[in-house]
Formats: C-alpha cells, structure tokens, sequence
C-alpha cells in the first residue's frame, strides 16, 4: 500500500491533526492535555529511532530534553532574544551537539552497560543544573516567563496564546517532525539502522561502520529531544526543572512502550494513553497519588499481552482482516515452485566488484606465519597459505583444527598474534572486518547471521547498500530505491540464490535451506572479489544439499572461493585444490584426488577408516 501511496501516512497525519480539535474534546481531552501530548509524541518520534529502529535502550534522554528547553528559555527570557521558533532551534542544535559528545562515551559500550551509562549521564546533567549552572537554569525554580510563539508576515502578525491557539503551532511542529523521520527511516541510513537492531554483527560484516550510524541516531534522538524541551517550556510559559530527571526518562520509555516501539507513532499513542489517564484518574476519580500505581498495572498488561504495543497490535490486526496471512498457503506453493526453478540453469554470475586501481597479478590472499594463541591454547600455529584469482580452494580438517578461527583471522574478524595476511597485494593484517568487506573479501557463516526480522529483499539490500554507497554514508532524506544499481543488484542476487519468489517473505518464515542460501546471498550481494563460505552444506537435508551444490557450482564460474565443509564428496566435486589442517596446522596441500588416496590426510582426518575417504 505505501508502494502504490508514498504520502498516505503524511495525509492521515495531516488530516487527523486537523481534526483533533473538533473530536477530542467530546472525548474529554483538554486543549492543555492535547498539546503536551504532542509535545511528548515529538520527543518519542526521536526516541523511537534510536530505541525501535536502531534498538539502543537509552534511560538518559531527560539530559537532551532539559539542554534544549533551557537553552531555548534561556535565550528567550534572560538573554532578550525575541525569536520563539529561533530560540527552538538553537536549543535543538545544543541538544544535538551534546548528544554527539554524550554518544562518543556511551556508545562505547552495548546492551545493558550503554544503558547504564545514560542513566549515570542523565544524573550528572540534572545534578549541573541544580547545582554549578544554577545561576543560568534558575536551579529548583526554573526558568520562568517563556513568551508565547508570534510571526509577523508584514500585514499581520500571528499570536499563538494558548489552549487551542497554541495547538496550532505544536501541532505544525509535530507535523514535521514526522516528515523528517519518515524520511529518514525509509533512507538508506533508516535501512542499516533496522540493520543495526537485528543483527550488529552481520551489518558489521556486510561492510558497515555500525558505529557512526548507532551515533547517528543518538544525536537525532537528542535533537528531537531538544526541541520538544523547548516546546516544553513554550508550553507552560516556564521551563521547570524537573525536564532533567530519570522520572522523564522513563515516562518516555514507558509511552513508547505501550504505543508500539518501531512505529514512530507509537509514543504519541502512548503519551495520549498515559496523560489522558493521569488526568481521568486524578481529577474524575480523585485517586491522589495512586494514579501511579493503576498506570503501572495498565502498563504491565499492555505489555504482556500486546507486545508490540497498541500499534503494533492494530497493525495485526489489520494483517489478520486483510487476509494477508492467508499467503502462507501461496508461499509453501512458491517453495515448490522455487525448487522446480533449482533445477534449471541458473543466471550468469554477478559481476565481481569494479576497482579504480590496476587488478593485482599474484595471488589474491596469502597468509604467511599466520598463529592465533589463546593463552596456552594455540588454535592456529604457523600457516602459510596462499590462493590465485580463479581458484576454488578447499579446507577440510577434523572438528577442533583450527578452521573457523583461520577464516575468522583471514577475514580480520579476530586479530592474529603473530603473521601477515596480504589481500590483493596490500597488508591487511590489523584492518577491521567492515574495512576488509569494502576491499572485497567477505564471507558467509557457519551458522546463519541473518536479519531475522527483515524480509529476503531488505536483507539483500542492507548488503548491497555497503558496497553501493560505502561504510557511511549520512543521506538520510535520500529515497531507497534512489540509490543507483540497488534494485539491479538487489534482484540479480535474488535470482542467483533462488529466492526470487521469496522475496517479500519475513526471514523468520523461510525453510532452513532458504536461510542456508540466504546467507550466501548476503555475501554475494557486496559483490566479493574474494568469497569465503564457511560449511555452506551445514545442517542440510540430503535434497538441500544438492540444491546447494548446483547453487555453488553457479556462483563460482567467475569467482574467487575458499570454502570449508566437512562433506568431503561434494566439496571435491566443488574445488581445484584442498588444503587440509590438523592441530591448527597446514598437514598437506593439493588437488582432491591427491587428498583422497594420502595415507597422512586418512589417518589424520578419519583415523586410519581409508575406505570413508576413497569412496
């Protein structure tokens, strides 16, 4: 539907704030309640990009709330600057910047120590405000006498008072700042950001500087934070000091959740639920103090029983009305089909990734002395190795030689403690993994690295953007579908993993050979000049296997590909030369028949059982 009407959600957005007005107070909403839920929905549309789409839990978002809504009061009643939304602005652009320098420190740390270090931030802020800026932020007093918004157009000039009034001007505000974060999440950033919240480790790997964009949000969040401070103030004509405490924090984090994290409406739905109860429960049923205590409850149900919040569970209950569950039945007729297709020849083979410099004409990996120590443990001791362009290389060795770990050394995943590993000519020792998939080398898992909560195509796409648009890039008002080559790259790749017609489907609903191919697919999909598959045919069904043998016998024409796997007849059906470890060590180098009849490799890798090996 948004395909078919790109603007639909900005026209129900504009049409419902048009008519706010005219309903709400016949369900018992004051004007004054309207606009601080407003003021909070744009303080939860920032929020929600960090938590829903980025999935960074931050406690500390009261730090960014009161920096913008005292800069802003500051400047407006002490510093006799007369510009109300100028005043919001500055006091947005303060936020951000403290965002930026909060986000250097915090982010330096994942899951529950990031969002400690919020919390501890957020303490230090309200502690400054109380204490050393007092004289600037009137301490416990606050800032009082914040003017209300005026524009003068030449003929006439505009006031906004109060109740109603002042709704328009909180409303326009709103009103752009969901244009702005619709635009952002249907960016290119708002891709990987999605990314980001599902799998760090595979956006890390597809070649993203996850980081910068983890900062990204950090400082939008920060900014929407700011202005609506800022509006705050305007609002009450007073900036109160409590804008700086863990209490606003988590009353963010509290709405977000019951409105729906992930759905940038969800935090105004739950500021309206919230407020509107807070009121309803204070002032009809003159319960005091205990209002906490019944939100509380509501918010534990909500919770539990609608765990994608009020939004989340309407978006599923449109889903379960449309029928659009109902094509489950036509994807298991797909997969049949999709099978059929695996029998046919298979596209030509993505063209391997352009370079500005001249192509290199010795061999495209080589690792010398390469050995990784655990301690006492060594994993890897010793290994020289090298593979020519072309060639399909073979790794076999017994559980426990060393494989996986000399793939994730060769892929900069994990340093080595002593050696070199040379990519294309050029040092590569000591690079990190996004640097290394941007040179060309990239692999896929052992075990699936997917975006489970993505579909097929959005995770060819997040792959595709790292090696279109590089490891960071901030376009965040660019359209997706914009990016030149992507819909190409995108498709072509669907077609080479046969996952053509399963494109729209969610990860989560995909057959586990459809994931195996998946997970080739997003290393395909950065156009590798060097391809490293590790134990492609893992945990495969006799007919998956050979599905994925065809798939692999495909891709390689053209190709560069090592590839590791403990099924030995298909992967000598598949290389040029194996290399076989032992003990994290190189036992024996050379073609598959070689490898097949030496007495070394069957004592070494099946001990002494030759007939296995020769069959």
């Amino acid at each position: 539907m948004l395909k078919q009407r790109p603007y639909l959600i900005e026209t129900l957005t504009a049409i419902g704030l048009i008519v706010a007005p005219f309903v709400l107070p016949h369900l018992g909403f004051a004007p004054n309640t309207v606009n601080r839920i407003l003021v909070w929905g744009l303080f939860g549309l920032g929020f929600d990009i960090l938590f829903g789409f980025t999935g960074l839990l931050s406690f500390g978002q009261s730090a960014f709330y009161g920096t913008g809504g005292f800069v802003a009061a500051y400047l407006l009643t002490r510093a006799g600057f007369g510009n109300v939304l100028g005043a919001l602005i500055i006091g947005m652009i303060a936020a951000a910047a403290t965002g930026y320098l909060v986000g250097l420190i915090a982010l330096r740390r994942t899951g529950i120590y990031f969002a400690m270090i919020t919390v501890a931030i957020a303490e230090v802020f309200f502690f400054v405000e109380f204490n050393p800026l007092s004289d600037f932020t009137g301490g416990e007093n606050g800032l009082p006498g914040v003017p209300m918004p005026s524009f003068n157009l030449g003929f006439t000039t505009i006031h906004f008072t109060d109740g109603w009034s002042l709704y328009q001007f909180i409303a326009l505000c709103y009103f752009v700042g969901v244009i702005i974060a619709l635009r952002i999440v249907r960016s290119p950033v708002g891709a990987i950001l999605s990314a980001v919240r599902d799998n760090p480790l595979r956006a890390t790997a597809v070649g993203h500087n996850i980081h910068g964009y983890k900062l990204t949000a950090f400082v939008i969040a920060a900014a929407y934070a700011g202005f609506a401070g800022g509006l705050l103030g305007v609002l009450q004509a007073f900036m109160p000091p409590d804008a700086f405490t863990f209490d606003t924090s988590g009353q963010l984090v509290m709405q977000t959740a019951i409105g729906g994290r992930g759905t940038l409406f969800g935090p105004l739905v739950g500021a309206a639920v919230w407020l509107f109860l807070q009121d309803f429960l204070q002032a009809a049923l003159d319960l005091g103090a205990t209002w906490k205590l019944v939100l509380g409850v509501v918010f534990v149900l909500l919770v539990c029983f609608l765990r994608g919040g009020i939004v989340g569970g309407l978006a599923d209950l449109y889903r379960l009305v449309s029928g659009k569950r109902a094509r489950k039945d036509a994807e298991a007729e797909q997969q049949a089909a999709d099978a059929e297709a695996a029998r046919q020849p298979a596209p030509a083979p993505m063209l391997a990734k352009q370079v500005e410099h001249p192509a290199y004409s010795g061999p495209i990996l080589k690792a010398t002395g390469l050995t990784k120590r655990y301690g006492g443990l060594v994993a890897n001791s010793d290994i020289d190795f090298s593979v020519n362009q072309g060639e399909l290389r073979g790794i076999i060795g017994p559980n426990g030689a060393g494989k996986s770990t000399f793939f994730k050394m060769l892929t900069c995943e994990i340093p080595p403690t002593s050696g070199q590993i040379v990519f294309e000519g050029r040092d590569i020792t000591g690079l990190r993994v996004t640097e290394v998939c941007q040179l060309g080398l990239t692999k896929s898992y052992q075990v699936n690295q997917l975006f489970t909560g993505l579909t097929v195509r959005q995770n060819l796409t997040i792959a595709a953007l790292a090696e279109l648009r590089g490891k960071f890039r901030l376009d965040l008002f660019r359209k997706l579908p914009g990016v030149k080559g992507l819909t190409e790259q995108v498709e072509h790749t669907l077609a080479l993993v046969n996952l053509t017609g399963r494109a729209d489907t969610q990860v989560a609903e995909l057959a586990y050979g459809e994931k195996r191919r998946l997970e080739i697919g997003l290393a395909l999909a950065t156009s590798p000049r060097l391809l490293l598959l590790d134990e492609p045919l893992a945990g495969m069904s006799p007919r998956e296997r050979v599905e994925t043998v065809r798939l692999l016998k495909s891709i390689a024409r053209g190709r560069t590909m090592i590839i590791i796997d403990h099924d030995m007849d298909s992967l000598f059906e598949l290389v040029e030369r194996v290399t076989v470890l032992q003990e994290g060590r190189v036992l024996l180098d050379g073609t598959p028949e070689e490898i097949r009849t030496n007495a070394a490799v069957q004592e070494a890798y099946l001990g002494g059982v030759h007939g296995e090996i020769a069959a």
